[in-house]
């Protein structure tokens, strides 16, 4: 792996996220020292909210982000926030979908279960995996009520973006940024907990 440049911070990682929009194919190489323990970071924080014997941990939803962000070969990366914001998106993707394999495993994956005794219908459900697909739905929900609000619990709830660089990505003041954030948060809490009632 080729060396870092000088300096770890926004701007070192704007430069090489520039090289890298512009095709130089070793820029890869050297981002990858530079924002690798900040996703790991937001990979560890997102998965604290897992079972503890989840398949995917940090350093696997990691992996699997930047096999993603590889193909993103059309994107022209402006900044190391912008860069966050789309690995905030494709993470929650990543989160969802292991979330939905989980479900379709819980509930035979197409094989037909004979129970042994009889269960009552939610017997199959995998609680955590359950709860993230609530969660996607209701950010669903609010993004057709809200996008902006849904885009602000992406960037900061999936993204580990602080109000500062949300405000930067969404072009907002940091004190809208907050109001909102306390609206979007309030509204998915009361979401969720009418989804369990029901």
């Amino acid at each position: 792996m080729a060396d870092a440049p000088e300096g770890s911070g926004s701007a070192a990682v704007t430069e090489v996220l520039a090289q890298w929009s512009r095709g130089d194919r070793s820029a890869l190489d050297r981002l990858v020292p530079l924002i690798y323990p900040e996703l790991r970071r937001i990979a560890g924080r997102q998965l604290r909210h897992e079972r503890s014997d989840h398949t995917l941990q940090p350093t696997a939803l990691v992996h699997e982000l930047f096999l993603q962000l590889v193909d993103q070969r059309s994107a022209t990366w402006e900044n190391r926030t912008q860069f966050f914001a789309v690995a905030a998106r494709l993470m929650r993707r990543i989160l969802v979908d292991h979330a939905r394999g989980r479900e379709a495993l819980k509930r035979g994956g197409g094989v037909t279960k004979l129970p042994l005794e009889p269960e009552g219908p939610d017997a199959m459900v995998d609680p955590v995996a359950a709860e993230v697909l609530a969660v996607d739905q209701a950010l669903g929900r609010l993004a057709a009520r809200d996008p902006d609000q849904a885009r602000i619990v992406e960037l900061r709830f999936f993204g580990g973006l602080s109000v500062e660089e949300t405000a930067h990505v969404m072009e907002r003041s940091a004190r809208t940024i907050k109001r909102e954030w306390r609206i979007a948060k309030a509204w998915l809490y009361r979401e969720l907990l009418r989804q369990n009632i029901e």
